[in-house]
């Protein structure tokens, strides 16, 4: 699949100093580079919010998706506890 990256999602990545936990989100960006649909995506959840807003889990980490055309666009990467407050 397509991937686009907005800049809160590149912000969030910067603050995290878990050199592990950024090796895990590099591989899952790698995985959603390679798959073919969204079913291929190990961890996606689809949101109640809207029909084209998803969520990956990486440990008690969230990264926030938004599915447009063929394209996922990285929009949030926050611990599961703040996600919600600011996406979708």
């Amino acid at each position: 699949m397509k991937v686009d990256f907005k800049k809160s999602f590149l912000r969030d990545l910067k603050r995290v100093k878990d050199i592990t936990l950024r090796h895990r989100v590099r591989e899952t960006i790698e995985l959603v580079e390679r798959a073919q649909r969204l079913q291929e995506i190990k961890n996606i959840k689809k949101l109640r919010a809207s029909d084209r807003h998803y969520r990956i889990g990486i440990g008690d980490y969230r990264i926030g998706l938004i599915l447009e055309d063929e394209t996922l666009i990285f929009v949030r990467f926050l611990h599961r506890k703040d996600l919600y407050r600011y996406f979708p």
